[in-house]
């Protein structure tokens, strides 16, 4: 069964960098698009970036510019690469899998159908 597990989490002031990744213990065909959401206290979970398998990536506005998403195909492994970090990126980070409906990746969390547990992100200022 194909498992997501995220890791690289943790507490930093704003203007730091973290780097998440999430290996794959298997991989879905279904996978077409893999993609970084976020959802902080008392929010609705939000898209971040997306990548599909041509490695064409989609971003939110709010973190374009600062935010890298990628994966190493062969080693099964997404990364999100997270600069110039503010306050308001505080938020629990998960991985997903999901599919590619002809209109690219995109940011919908109903597209998305494997999730992983999700690790923490804490900015402070």
């Amino acid at each position: 069964q194909a498992q997501l597990m995220e890791s690289g989490g943790g507490s930093v002031r704003a203007g730091g960098s973290l780097r998440l990744s999430c290996p794959a213990s298997a991989y879905r065909d279904s996978w077409k698009c893999m993609g970084w959401f976020r959802q902080a206290p008392g929010k609705e979970r939000e898209g971040v970036a997306a990548i599909d398998n041509g490695a064409k990536t989609t971003y939110v506005d709010s973190v374009q510019g600062r935010f890298t998403v990628s994966k190493d195909s062969a080693k099964k492994i997404l990364y999100l690469d997270m600069n110039s970090l503010k306050p308001e990126d505080t938020a629990r980070y998960y991985c997903a899998g999901g599919m590619n409906y002809g209109l690219g990746c995109r940011l919908r969390v109903s597209e998305y159908h494997d999730w992983g547990p999700g690790t923490q992100v804490t900015v402070s200022s």
